[in-house]
């Protein structure tokens, strides 16, 4: 055996193991930093603050006399307050609890006045939708958004490249019809439909302060923008900037083509010609049944490949103000948390596969995809996860924030604490409840296609 030819596949198993660690890591540690600080302007005092379980690598003790330590299990991570009989704050540890002044009973989780308590347990899962705001923000300020106008700004590399379309243009409309709005996703959609299929289309623009008509290529062209992790498409080695110019022996110029060859595919295997950097390559995929969400809401399964698409251009941007940047970073973490909650209430309900819930390996498998398509789409796909590991927290199952939470909204409503064995029993529950849906994932992950 070559022993060289195992040097992708391990160089790909440690990177899709790094990213995951980096990407959990950051993720746990805003989370419980969350808890952290929170507890102590509430006047908890934290006794550990541990990134990972089990043996202990590094720790100091800082002058607050709070423990901060790296473990050697990098798959979370808590905070262990004072009076705390486990990491989980499942329960008191009566021993410690009974040998404590009033005074210092206030600066324990349990001790501590109801709304302390309640802030400390909802400030992890409320960080971590801080920091995907904080990081969809900085996107949006760095790269800047796409103005009124529709401004050519670099343009794609492209099979076809014999036209005078040039950066600055004003794109006005294209073969004789006008450029419809940005914001209305219906007309544009049907703008995109009716082009002709041809691979050079005349474009009236606007340039130095005049209206000519230039030619330009195909303003959608099958121009791959993205490649999704876990799909046809990246186990087939597609990558962004590719151009697929034909399906089965058919020569497409139109990504709406492709589009319409995929869905009607029924899963058969597809023989693509795939041009990159100026040849053209034979690759087969074999599309994918996939559960989208639809504007509207709901889902709808269809066959995909697992690519994005673009104009034959990159679009023009402008600066962004910080209102605006923050406005567009709490509408997407927004629309995730719609998402999240839409698919599993759609999985419960049968609607779509179960399959859409990943565990361990699935969330390892994407993190290494995003980070060998770059920093930036890594960065953004923390961002998501973050989101997803927020709003996971706040569910109502004993062991999580949220059941905590709802432990405390008991407290409130009754002005009594529950009782302690039914608190421990539902702990209890609760912990098999997610070991449930870990061993779930974990299948899903092995054996869903």
């Amino acid at each position: 055996m070559d022993l060289s030819s195992l040097l992708p596949s391990f160089q790909s198993g440690a990177l899709t193991i790094v990213a995951f660690v980096v990407a959990l890591s950051v993720i746990v540690a805003i989370h419980e930093y969350g808890h952290y600080i929170v507890g102590r302007w509430s006047g908890i005092h934290a006794e550990v603050f541990s990134l990972g379980f089990g043996p202990v690598l590094f720790s100091r003790v800082d002058k607050r006399g709070t423990k901060w330590q790296l473990a050697a299990i990098p798959l979370g991570g808590y905070v262990r307050f004072k009076g705390d009989a486990n990491a989980a704050s499942a329960g008191a540890d009566d021993d410690v609890m009974t040998a404590l002044s009033d005074e210092e009973l206030r600066s324990t989780m349990h001790g501590a006045p109801l709304w302390a308590r309640t802030a400390t347990v909802a400030a992890g899962p409320l960080f971590n939708f801080a920091l995907s705001i904080f990081i969809f923000t900085a996107v949006v300020l760095s790269q800047g958004v796409v103005g009124d106008k529709l401004i050519v700004g670099a343009l794609r590399d492209l099979p076809t490249s014999d036209y005078a379309l040039q950066q600055g243009d004003i794109v006005l409309g294209i073969n004789g019809v006008e450029l419809p709005s940005g914001e209305d996703a219906n007309a544009s959609r049907a703008f995109q439909d009716g082009l002709p299929k041809t691979s050079v289309l005349d474009y009236l623009v606007e340039r130095d302060g005049d209206e000519i008509t230039v030619t330009g290529p195909h303003f959608y062209p099958p121009y791959v923008s993205q490649v999704a992790p876990q799909s046809a498409a990246f186990a087939s080695g597609l990558k962004e900037g590719d151009v697929i110019t034909g399906v089965n022996g058919q020569a497409i110029h139109a990504f709406s083509e492709l589009k319409s060859a995929v869905e009607g595919s029924d899963g058969a295997t597809l023989a693509l010609d795939v041009w990159r950097a100026g040849t053209v390559n034979a690759m087969d995929l074999t599309p994918k049944r996939v559960d989208e969400p639809l504007p509207e809401g709901g889902f709808h399964t269809q066959w995909r490949i697992g690519i994005g698409g673009g104009f034959a251009f990159e679009p023009a941007t402008e600066a962004a103000g910080l209102g605006t940047a923050l406005s567009v970073a709490v509408a997407r973490t927004g629309d995730i948390i719609e998402g999240s909650i839409s698919g599993l209430y759609h999985m419960i309900t049968g609607a779509i596969s179960s399959c859409n819930l990943s565990g361990p390996i699935g969330i390892a498998q994407v993190s290494g995809a995003m980070a060998s398509q770059g920093s930036a789409d890594f960065i953004r796909f923390i961002a998501v996860l973050s989101t997803a590991i927020g709003l996971l927290n706040l569910f109502p199952i004993p062991v999580l924030d949220g059941g905590h939470l709802v432990f405390y909204a008991y407290e409130a409503v009754a002005r009594r604490k529950p009782n302690e064995k039914v608190t421990r029993v539902l702990m209890t529950l609760g912990l098999l409840i997610i070991v449930s849906l870990m061993t779930f994932g974990l299948t899903n992950d092995l054996f869903c296609p």
